[in-house]
């Protein structure tokens, strides 16, 4: 990927202003876009969008496909006619710094039911949009339906009346006390086995008793989807890329994982041989236990990488550039015993290497890709890397913790294909960061860049966009001089992450100026 001198920022579309307790893909982010604009930036960073599971993590998505039906806008659908006034009364409001995703899901749950109870399916597109996603679509809104009914099924001591008939109807009457001991969870490897396994009947019969919530979810997707894409094209108007992120592992728990089996490392009964996650690195001694399920990468090549390429060929619908996460994994990746209490006891294993990208570019031509490759990075992974033609990746923050020949040193950069960070949404911000540094690093931090310390963030900031690199991003909260506690996430640390939240002042005309002034003084508006 070559690309002119550039910059952006990063920013997920959670943390934007909003009143409705959650950031969406609405007025607020069409506003970014202006900010991103007035600014001289030509990259706007996001994080994933799909719909998330535990934690509230865009990387433990339900789907790799899907949208995050909390980004919907509400004040979109009151537009389309879909809701009133009086549907968005009681909001979570704007007061607090963080997200209430709790909070934020009851409330937007029942402003899309509402519309759901006002939609037609005979609106503009819905027809097209289904049919021509109906590759994922269809088996992700029949998982998010099963997915429902059994969290209520567990949560209800009441007889299921439509489960016990559906079971009548197969010739399989189970008692419901015997479901309810069975089958007593809401991942799909804890379904009954008929529908766990897919058999057609079980497909069919659960599809017509689910159908109405199944006509919601693909409803949720076709509101997403038309948000997104008029976001999506506003950018592109103002010459703004929006840059996606692809996790390389899907959950455990997701649509993808449920309806493609074979792809995955899995035994009979659809439980994990073992897990992904990475040795003791930068942000713990114990490595990271991510638990996602790993691939079967001999049947995913026995199919053409079929999966792979769907999903890519989605992903550039919807973004122009896309960064890979954990691209090393491609290489090898860390596997770890399904059931250990963290990562340290894994071993690498070989990926697929360049095949999985050839097979994608033969169906989709040249593709704009960012590769994630901080870690345990060898010779190996940065000669894949380079094969592929793809930029890797550099964080500011990292090069102060050791001496004069760390690679993330602006003075090592070996080449302008690569994109400097100042820092990732896994660190720190630069405030946080400096601030809480040991001595002999801000020293390092003070000498190296001939500054006082007293405004780290910028300082940083001028850095990145003075390297040679080609693409220069930088967290708002940089830009915003933040603390510590607007830190989007902790690594290893499950609670309190992806909850930071802007205020509207975040947007303000004196830091665009900022920011444009140093991207036309280092060539990079």
């Amino acid at each position: 990927m070559k690309v002119n001198r550039t910059a952006g920022i990063i920013l997920h579309p959670t943390s934007l202003p909003s009143p409705y307790g959650i950031g969406d893909i609405g007025k607020a982010a069409h506003g970014f876009l202006d900010f991103l604009r007035d600014a001289g930036m030509a990259h706007w960073q996001i994080l994933p969008l799909g719909p998330t599971g535990y934690g509230d993590s865009p990387y433990q998505s339900y789907s790799a496909f899907a949208g995050n039906p909390l980004l919907i806008s509400p004040d979109g659908l009151k537009e389309e006619g879909l809701v009133n006034g009086a549907d968005l009364d009681g909001a979570p409001g704007s007061g607090s710094d963080f997200v209430d995703y709790d909070a934020a899901r009851a409330f937007k749950t029942a402003v899309l039911r509402r519309a759901y109870s006002n939609f037609r399916a005979t609106m503009p597109g819905y027809a097209k949009f289904c049919d021509d996603n109906a590759f994922w679509l269809d088996d992700y809104a029949l998982y998010t339906a099963l997915r429902g009914h059994f969290t209520a099924l567990r949560k209800d001591s009441r007889k299921s009346d439509d489960y016990l008939d559906y079971y009548t109807r197969i010739g399989e009457l189970i008692s419901y006390g015997e479901v309810q001991e069975q089958y007593y969870g809401a991942v799909w490897n804890s379904w009954p086995e008929d529908i766990r396994k897919r058999r057609p009947d079980a497909v069919r019969l659960w599809g017509a008793a689910l159908a109405d919530e199944i006509g919601y979810v693909k409803f949720e997707q076709y509101i997403f989807h038309m948000q997104w894409k008029k976001l999506h094209e506003r950018a592109r108007r103002l010459g703004i890329n929006i840059v996606g992120d692809m996790p390389i592992f899907v959950s455990m728990d997701s649509s993808d994982v449920w309806a493609n089996p074979r792809l995955f490392d899995l035994d009979a009964d659809g439980v994990p041989n073992a897990v992904a996650g990475v040795p003791p690195d930068y942000f713990s001694s114990t490595g990271q236990l991510w638990g996602n399920p790993l691939y079967n990468w001999g049947e995913c090549a026995r199919t053409g990488y079929e999966w792979w390429v769907l999903r890519m060929k989605k992903a550039f619908e919807d973004m122009d550039i896309m960064r890979i996460d954990h691209f090393r994994g491609f290489e090898s990746y860390w596997r770890v015993p399904f059931g250990a209490e963290t990562a340290i006891d894994g071993k690498w294993m070989p990926g697929p290497g360049a095949a999985l990208f050839d097979a994608a570019k033969r169906r989709l031509g040249d593709m704009a890709i960012i590769a994630e490759d901080l870690g345990i990075i060898t010779p190996e992974v940065t000669e894949l890397r380079e094969s592929l033609g793809f930029p890797g990746m550099a964080v500011l923050q990292f090069a102060f913790d050791s001496d004069a020949a760390n690679t993330h040193f602006p003075h090592n950069f070996d080449s302008p294909n690569i994109v400097v960070y100042t820092g990732t949404h896994d660190n720190d911000t630069t405030r946080g960061w400096y601030d809480s540094a040991p001595e002999v690093t801000r020293d390092r931090v003070r000498r190296y860049l001939g500054i006082s310390g007293d405004d780290a963030p910028w300082d940083l900031i001028r850095a990145a966009f003075s390297s040679v690199a080609s693409i220069a991003i930088v967290p708002l909260q940089d830009v915003c001089s933040l603390g510590g506690s607007a830190r989007m996430n902790t690594p290893g640390v499950a609670d309190g992450n992806w909850r930071f939240r802007c205020s509207p002042d975040m947007f303000a005309p004196g830091l665009a100026k900022g920011l444009k002034y140093l991207a036309k003084m280092y060539n990079r508006l």
